[in-house]
């Protein structure tokens, strides 16, 4: 399946951006983080998830890495479909949804249109648990984290949930002075990083 889309935006309508490949336009949903980036007529890639069903192929575009990892994290999630990630995504971006999870702040979840308190409890339940039998798992095999901290442990728990690969997040990490941070923080600045690392 499709990795990612590169070509002219032809048009940006709604929550779609079509691109404009050989002349041939896919019409991908993406978020409003996404949309903001684009500009009709401009070149743009948008990493993509390719939803298939009986009576329906729907393109999923993402600007950023980060995003793509974030809506299939969802959608592994009891109760999430496409839309509902969409949703959460265009309003809290990686880096929040993260935070969101680690400080249990319901409410920056139902801040998107239609999730509900309900659901955005076991979003937060579901990626926590994944989480910490992460975190528990690091600490059993042993985990020699790349800088110190007392949350480095459980920030690099989140972040290989959130998708990361070991060898990302040591990269990552190594850039950080975690000795003094708490785990959001950790998260937050590893994101700030990875995003600095992201290709236009």
């Amino acid at each position: 399946m499709f990795y990612y889309l590169e070509g002219d935006v032809a048009l940006i309508t709604g929550s779609l951006a079509v691109i404009d490949i050989g002349g041939v336009g896919y019409a991908c949903h993406t978020t409003a983080a996404s949309l903001a980036r684009l500009e009709t007529g401009k070149c743009a890639k948008l990493y993509t998830y390719c939803n298939v069903r009986e009576d329906a192929f729907d393109i999923f575009g993402f600007y950023t890495l980060e995003e793509k990892r974030c809506f299939e994290l969802l959608l592994n999630v009891t109760g999430v479909g496409p839309k509902a990630a969409l949703a959460i995504l265009s309003s809290c971006a990686p880096e929040a949804l993260a935070l969101a999870v680690v400080s249990d702040d319901v409410a920056a979840l139902t801040r998107a249109p239609g999730i509900g308190k309900k659901l955005a409890q076991r979003i937060i339940l579901e990626l926590k648990d994944k989480m910490t039998r992460e975190a528990e798992t690091l600490r059993a095999e042993g985990y020699a984290a790349p800088t110190s901290g007392a949350g480095v442990v459980d920030a690099h728990a989140a972040l290989s949930v959130l998708g990361y690969s070991p060898s990302e997040i040591s990269a990552l990490l190594r850039k950080i002075d975690t000795a003094s941070m708490t785990t959001e923080e950790i998260i937050r600045e590893a994101l700030r990083q990875s995003l600095k690392r992201q290709p236009a």
